[in-house]
């Protein structure tokens, strides 16, 4: 049974940091309708700067220097470079971001070098949250949990309570009524992508300590991203916590399951069957853990295409 409690607290906290990815690349597209490839880069250059920062500024305030540094990024990118290519359709975006992603993890190598740089939680934020059994729980896992869900429950209350939101959504569907109104709806366009690169910056800057701060660290969280985009849904920021938790979930819970699908036949007769047919079927349960997330897109694509709480079109 704690085995089984911190496999989920395990996929719960995971969930959250991919929702935390995520959320800016949801925001992105939900508000701009650009798809943006280099979105894993801003989490890996938020991850860099805090490391950079952390010996100078302390943790903390590297964290919150990190996050600001990834904002500005973001908008210089959209302001210099999406901004020229955006009239020439989504392809031309796609291409842009999909180079810049080199672009990024190259220029990191060669700052860094190609390895793993020593990027830690502090002393004060490495201890256990409390022991279930004879195992304990970290306590900056928590710490990302709650980060998260800050982060969530901000971006509602700004898209949905406040002036911010009502221009910012506006500015997507009515952009010459905005202009009209008297606001730039450029300058919207540049702020609401240098929040979403600074949301995923922040991300990158506190998961960048507890897991391993490396330049393949955008290739390892950028595919699962776009697939929690996929499953929850385009442009919906509670399609993106439902699917990231929903993913957290099955793929930690996975990894301890030590068993087959020959196995669950063999309670129904059949696992003298499932073992001479033998390929999938007598594969652990562990070892595809990786490929579940996949399977849930397949499904989802196949059963309800716009995903699980995305707006039909």
């Amino acid at each position: 049974m704690d085995t089984l409690l911190f496999g989920l607290l395990n996929g719960l906290i995971y969930g959250l940091l991919l929702f935390m990815v995520s959320a800016g690349l949801t925001l992105i597209f939900g508000m701009m309708g650009v798809l943006n490839f280099a979105h894993a880069s801003f989490y890996m250059l938020g991850a860099y700067f805090a490391y950079t920062l952390q010996g100078l500024l302390g943790f903390g305030p590297a964290v919150v220097a990190a996050t600001l540094l990834a904002g500005g990024v973001g908008a210089l990118v959209e302001r210099f470079f999406l901004r020229r290519v955006h009239h020439h359709g989504h392809a031309h975006e796609l291409l842009l971001t999909f180079g810049l992603s080199f672009i990024v993890a190259e220029t990191i190598k060669l700052l860094f070098g190609n390895f793993p740089v020593d990027y830690h939680v502090p002393a004060s934020l490495d201890g256990p949250a409390f022991t279930l059994g004879s195992q304990q729980y970290p306590t900056y896992r928590l710490l990302m949990g709650a980060v998260a869900l800050a982060m969530f429950g901000l971006l509602y209350l700004l898209l949905t309570r406040t002036r911010v939101g009502i221009i910012v959504r506006s500015a997507i569907y009515k952009p010459r009524m905005v202009e009209a109104l008297g606001h730039n709806v450029q300058l919207v366009f540049m702020g609401v992508f240098g929040v979403g690169a600074a949301l995923a910056g922040l991300a990158g800057a506190i998961a960048g300590a507890f897991y391993t701060t490396s330049p393949n660290m955008a290739l390892e969280v950028g595919v699962m991203v776009f697939v929690v985009v996929v499953v929850g849904g385009l442009g919906s920021l509670g399609g993106a916590m439902l699917a990231s938790l929903l993913i957290g979930v099955i793929t930690s819970l996975a990894v301890s399951v030590d068993r087959s699908l020959a196995d669950a036949l063999t309670l129904v007769g059949a696992g003298a069957w499932a073992e001479s047919v033998g390929g999938l079927l007598t594969l652990k349960l562990s070892s595809l853990a990786a490929t579940l997330p996949f399977a849930l897109m397949l499904l989802v694509l196949l059963v309800r295409p716009q995903g699980l709480l995305g707006d039909k079109t």
